[in-house]
């Protein structure tokens, strides 16, 4: 026994006692390290969950999308690196709950993680294995529990097993060891634009990028009256600036040519020109009017209430392709069933259609509009910022698309017709068997025709005012501008009264400024003389300034 064998009790835990005695951290070990976890929902390419599962007979999902590209060009198996054809792939059923939960049909369980996930190769429909032991294999009736079709015990395809997690390793996937990847043509396009570098930057560079498209002007400007950026044509592109459209700020032009010496000299402070949109716009929402307009299919009438006050420039393009008869003839080519059903594409493919500004408009996701409830209408894109004409209803409630896609309206009549759309078939690439056709459309209310209108008064009568105004100026300065001609005008008509210095005073008042002379001379001297009588005294001639 050391006579320091106590020196190191303590009455708790040190980290290492921790770390090595018990249930502590152990640290970072390379198997650890090693073993990223890809969901079981997920794409084993892309790393998103899965729209259209499929699997390999191993139990591997993809996403339908990524895979067969991936197969035309490399025909392996993204994972494993073995031989894969498309036609080995399993399509998937997943079911969900009213949470959006991916559950077993049967034992109604949330599958998790840790849940062990199989899946019956003719039907691909997914299940819980536990559901499978006590209803198939320990019953020896190999029939489907939701389409009671049969099966073999082969045909059960283990998708998660919770004790086995190696084919989720994102680590060891091949296309990553590889990099084998697929070129996309919309990256290659995305690639082409300085800014799809630009990752993150702040809100001023943001700004001054969007001020250098509108305003810097290519170094081969044309000298042509025609071109588009010859000075006349520019001047005549630039928006005359009014009451309407004046903005409560300058251009900053005057401090501008003030601070710096490449700028031209501007000496009067310009107030910056209200863009004619942002104008209507504006208006629109704080009307809060709202727009209605109908379509009319060879299924059935959709009346649509429109929310132009929360998504004023969605609005009008789809309002104005209503008025315009855009989307008359038109299909619509995508019905998926519990999901939406999407048109307003005129070639009836999924990838036409165009804006009413001939070029695709930003998004406007607002919080207040949601995609919740069966009928809500909202725009189809490719990705952010890439609205055009397309659109779609759902058939339910999709919180997997907010903020993803702009609603801007919804059904509020002839719901019954999105339902006999939703019971007509479709085929395995989800477009209707019988052809559902926009017959027409018509617009009730056009809140942009009414501010547009409004707009156009006000400024007649703003015009009107000022060619009063100018009127009543110019007649003022005409009676003065007569008046100082007549009096430099040195061959005018002035009678004479005597030669010399104020020839042209009358005797009159010749006479009357004499008068007023001699009265001031008067005041003076007696003012004078009162002022020597109050400063004299008689004791020895001293002056007493007591008085004055």
């Amino acid at each position: 026994m050391g006579k320091k064998q106590h020196q190191q009790d303590k009455l708790y835990l040190t980290t290492t006692e921790w770390k090595n005695s018990f249930g502590g951290f152990k640290g970072a070990t390379k198997s650890n390290a090693d073993f990223r976890r890809l969901p079981f929902n997920c794409c084993s390419i892309s790393f998103l969950p899965v729209e259209n599962p499929y699997c390999t007979p191993n139990g591997i999902i993809f996403d339908l999308a990524s895979i067969v590209p991936f197969l035309k060009k490399f025909g392996r198996n993204p994972v494993t690196g073995e031989k894969l054809e498309a036609k080995q792939l399993i399509k998937l059923n997943f079911h969900k709950n009213a949470k959006d939960e991916i559950h077993c049909p049967i034992t109604f369980k949330v599958l998790t993680e840790s849940s062990y996930i199989v899946a019956i190769r003719p039907s691909g429909n997914v299940y819980s294995y536990d559901a499978i032991e006590r209803l198939n294999i320990k019953t020896n009736t190999f029939n489907d529990l939701l389409t009671n079709e049969p099966f073999k015990r082969d045909d059960i395809i283990i998708i998660q097993d919770p004790k086995d997690l190696d084919k989720f390793n994102i680590q060891k996937f091949a296309h990553l060891k590889n990099e084998w990847k697929l070129d996309d043509e919309d990256e290659k396009a995305r690639r082409t634009d300085p800014n799809y570098f630009l990752k993150s930057i702040n809100h001023e560079t943001a700004a001054t990028l969007e001020q250098m498209k509108t305003t810097k002007l290519p170094e081969f400007v044309e000298k042509s009256e025609t071109s588009i950026y010859s000075n006349k044509q520019v001047r005549a592109n630039q928006q005359k600036l009014d009451a309407t459209n004046m903005a409560t700020y300058s251009t900053g032009r005057l401090s501008s040519s003030f601070t710096s010496t490449s700028m031209d000299p501007v000496t009067v402070m310009e107030a910056a020109v209200r863009d004619e949109n942002e104008i209507r716009y504006t208006r629109i929402k704080n009307s809060k009017k709202k727009g209605y307009a109908r379509l009319v299919t060879n299924v059935g009438v959709v009346n649509i209430e429109l929310d132009c006050d929360l998504c004023p420039q969605t609005c009008e393009n789809f309002i104005k392709h209503c008025a315009n008869k855009y989307y008359v003839g038109s299909l619509f080519h995508r019905s998926i069933k519990n999901f939406i059903i999407q048109g307003g594409d005129p070639t009836g493919t999924g990838s036409g259609g165009k804006s009413i500004w001939n070029k695709p408009f930003r998004d406007e996701c607002n919080s207040k509009l949601q995609h919740t409830g069966r009928g809500m209408l909202s725009m189809a894109n490719s990705g952010p910022n890439t609205n055009k004409s397309q659109f779609f209803f759902t058939y339910r409630s999709c919180k997997g698309l907010n903020g993803k896609h702009t609603v801007f309206g919804r059904i509020v009549g002839g719901i019954e017709t999105l339902s006999a759309m939703e019971a007509i078939p479709t085929d395995n690439k989800d477009r209707p068997q019988s052809d559902i056709v926009i017959e027409d459309t018509i617009v009730f209310v056009n809140p942009y025709d009414e501010v547009d209108a409004e707009l156009k008064a006000e400024r007649e009568r703003q015009e009107k005012r000022q060619v009063e105004e100018e009127k009543a100026t110019g007649t003022i300065r005409s009676v003065k501008s007569t008046k100082s001609s007549t009096a430099d005008d040195p061959t005018s008509t002035s009678q004479v009264f005597r030669t010399g210095v104020g020839k042209y005073i009358s005797d009159q008042v010749y006479t009357n400024a004499k008068k007023v002379a001699a009265t001031t001379d008067e005041d003076n001297e007696y003012s004078q003389k009162k002022k020597r009588k109050l400063a004299s005294t008689s004791s020895g001639g001293t002056l007493n300034f007591n008085q004055w």
